[in-house]
């Protein structure tokens, strides 16, 4: 099977590792020293369960990597105008298209069957950017849980244990995802596919949600982050308005706020979008933050702490340059 993970960088790198070892036929798409130390020297990923080295076909174009069976995108939310504008030679008929990314996707409303059924998400997919060259028929939604990070060109650093949950718009469990999952799982990684993909979307959104702006506010790991009681309190508010937001959207998502606050201590990972800030990297605030917040005021669902926080995490990231919204 012909698999391309397009935006090779932490994640996708680990993903395209595990492609490799379940038996796929990987190239990547990726950019600058990473790209070339993948080129010259493979890829490898070190992680709990031992290390990849894995020959893959490494580009920045992808009209050199030609048609794909599937397609992994792993970039950051910002960068999805370019995966629109560069995805086109990946895709034959029947390519599949896996949105491995944090955040609201931008085809969340495709065959949702509610009253927002076939919603477009401007601020996600400005101009349906994405909409238009891939196309919502095409989508996997990808959820992954892994702490991830590059430690130099051509080497991903996975802590843990690490799990890919696929799941279908449509609610129906594909051949082509379980083809997918089939693979990964060969590869080391623990797999899912769902029929409630919105259920697991918000599953992880909410973590997200609840972390990363006291992440970024303190510039600090996980653990620095919630080692305090204050800290921990507005996580817990933010967690309550977060899953309000879930079940307005007719996600039935129950998470411990016990246990979340305590899965944070001793854990030294710092979240991607801190990554972001501390690389200089554009952060992806609006899939993670606006967009939820939009939602909520949609459905009247109050979430003053989360606001506040999201209106001062994009003060921070503003005045980094990193931020435009």
């Amino acid at each position: 099977m012909k698999i391309c993970v397009y935006g090779a960088g932490a994640i996708g790198g680990h993903l395209a590792g595990r492609l490799f070892k379940g038996g796929a036929d990987v190239s990547v798409v990726a950019r600058g020293a990473h790209l070339a130390a993948m080129q010259r020297d493979g890829l490898r990923v070190h992680a709990a369960d031992g290390e990849i080295h894995a020959t893959v076909k490494a580009s920045a174009d992808p009209g050199e990597l030609g048609p794909q069976d599937a397609v992994i995108v792993a970039v950051k939310a910002p960068a999805l105008a370019s995966v629109a504008a560069g995805i086109a030679p990946l895709l034959g008929p029947e390519t599949s298209v896996v949105f491995a990314m944090n955040g609201v996707p931008w085809f969340y409303f495709h065959r949702h069957g509610g009253a927002l059924d076939g919603t477009r998400l401007e601020r996600i997919d400005p101009g349906g950017a994405v909409w238009n060259a891939v196309g919502p028929e095409r989508a996997i939604a990808g959820i992954v849980y892994s702490a991830c990070s590059v430690t130099e060109p051509g080497h991903i650093h996975v802590e843990g244990r690490s799990r890919l949950i696929l799941g279908e718009p449509d609610g129906s469990i594909s051949s082509r995802a379980q083809a997918l999952a089939e693979i990964l799982r060969a590869g080391g990684i623990t797999m899912d596919v769902t029929p409630k993909v919105r259920d697991e979307i918000w599953r992880k959104l909410l973590l997200n949600m609840v972390t990363g702006p006291l992440c970024v506010l303190g510039q600090a790991n996980l653990n620095d982050a919630h080692i305090d009681p204050e800290t921990q309190a507005a996580g817990r508010a933010m967690l309550a308005e977060a899953t309000a937001l879930a079940y307005a959207m007719g996600c039935e998502i129950s998470l411990n706020p016990d246990k979340v606050m305590a899965s944070n201590i001793g854990v030294k990972h710092k979240p991607s979008i801190l990554q972001d800030l501390e690389l200089g990297r554009p952060m992806e605030i609006d899939a993670l933050y606006v967009t939820p917040l939009e939602l909520a005021k949609k459905l009247d669902v109050a979430m003053p702490v989360f606001e506040l926080l999201v209106a001062l995490t994009k003060v921070r990231a503003r005045s980094a340059g990193l931020y435009s919204g």
